[in-house]
């Protein structure tokens, strides 16, 4: 068990926060299109707050690639910190140097500062020393609370945690605790819900699990590659042989390991890929080489709820078709009312795409838990070893 800020002498301390604040903006807007994981780091902010404590938070947003980038600067996520906590945070436009100290040094207990886009330095991704030291500098004490990025050897992520002491912050724990639950000792029948396009970044994790997953239910763009495997005539889009040999591989699996697999029945297929298409809803038989899958049909839909209801742990990644185009969120949104609606079930959401879904819906509480990583929930899965987490200390058990 990794130790947490319960278990630090953090009160009057200055304590540098790694949280992961690169939330999704509006194109049109410029606007924080879903503020899930800014709202995620309040438990560990207030908790220190509550302590005394001068809070730091440092994050990357987006991929500015070591150079500054207007439209990647943190204004936009420290203003809406601004509104969530209640009070007025500190906005810094560097992230290092003579301004930060002067700025840290000023601050008082309870204040809460924000330092621009780690990102904005190539020494952040390239985990050099001076810059891990330079941002040690500026607490006592360091907290990883971005489970998202803990798959990253970076300096703001894993080299900081060489310098000064390292605590799990609250939403860092709360995604350990459920994750491992459903890897080691989940409550079955156990399903995975499998959709999004990439098919190998899933084979992995289903190796992984394999042995205690009970079914597999397969939506999205992924589906497509498993009927291809199958023999069947998908529609457009391209479905490499690789990603095929994949399916094929992950169907062998299944059946070794007495794995049910559902794949869809019936899909809804547009002439072309956008939201004012013709559209309609056929029948796998009918499917040919022409148009494109958009969304599971309502038949399969039926199906997997069907499937579903019996589970008592599921873990979802991926959504079952382009469910940001309204007329193709029907797989998705169906699917997600049934899942909340199960009773006595563990249900894992995993990051990115799939948590945006699900937020979108305002399905947030219907849910045990919404991962706020999608690459870094993926490989915990997988069951590898996150650089991030791995730099925080387990507790001390005292034999009594």
């Amino acid at each position: 068990m990794k130790r947490t800020i319960r278990d630090a002498d953090c009160s009057d301390k200055t304590v540098l926060v790694r949280v992961d604040f690169n939330v999704p903006l509006d194109p049109l807007t410029g606007q924080i299109s879903d503020d899930t994981r800014i709202f995620a780091s309040l438990p560990t902010i207030r908790y220190l707050q509550q302590n005394n404590c001068k809070i730091i938070l440092c994050s990357h947003f987006d991929r500015p690639k070591g150079k500054v980038v207007k439209e990647m600067r943190m204004f936009p996520v420290a203003k809406r910190l601004n509104a969530l906590l209640g009070q007025e945070t500190i906005y810094v436009r560097e992230t290092i140097g003579d301004v930060v100290r002067e700025a840290a040094n000023e601050m008082a207990p309870r204040d809460v500062m924000v330092l621009e886009n780690v990102r904005f330095h190539g020494a952040e991704e390239a985990n050099e020393i001076a810059f891990c030291r330079s941002l040690a500098s500026l607490a006592d004490i360091y907290v990883n609370d971005a489970f998202s990025t803990s798959h990253r050897d970076h300096a703001s992520i894993s080299g900081i945690a060489d310098f000064l002491p390292s605590y799990a912050g609250f939403q860092m724990e709360k995604e350990l605790r459920n994750l491992s639950a459903a890897l080691d000792d989940p409550a079955r029948p156990m399903a995975a819900i499998m959709g999004g396009a990439k098919i190998a970044d899933k084979i992995n994790l289903l190796q992984n699990m394999f042995e205690k997953l009970d079914l597999l239910v397969v939506g999205g763009g992924m589906a497509m590659i498993f009927l291809s495997a199958l023999g069947y005539s998908v529609g457009e889009g391209n479905i490499d042989e690789e990603s095929v040999n994949i399916a094929k591989s992950i169907l062998e699996l299944a059946k070794e390991n007495n794995t049910e697999v559902i794949l869809p029945t019936d899909v809804v297929v547009s002439e072309s890929f956008g939201v004012d298409s013709n559209y309609k809803i056929i029948s796998l038989t009918e499917l040919k080489d022409k148009g494109f899958v958009m969304d599971i049909g309502p038949e399969t839909l039926k199906l997997f709820i069907s499937k579903l209801n019996n589970c008592r742990t599921i873990v979802w990644n991926g959504p079952m078709g382009v469910f940001e185009f309204e007329q193709f969120s029907n797989g998705t949104r169906g699917l997600a009312e049934a899942v909340a609606n199960i009773k006595n079930v563990t249900s894992i959401v995993g990051g990115g795409s799939t948590a945006e879904a699900i937020n979108k819906l305002g399905l947030v509480n219907a849910v045990t838990h919404i991962s706020t990583g999608g690459g870094a929930s993926l490989e915990f899965l997988e069951g590898k070893d996150l650089i991030g987490v791995s730099k925080i200390p387990e507790i001390d058990v005292v034999d009594l």
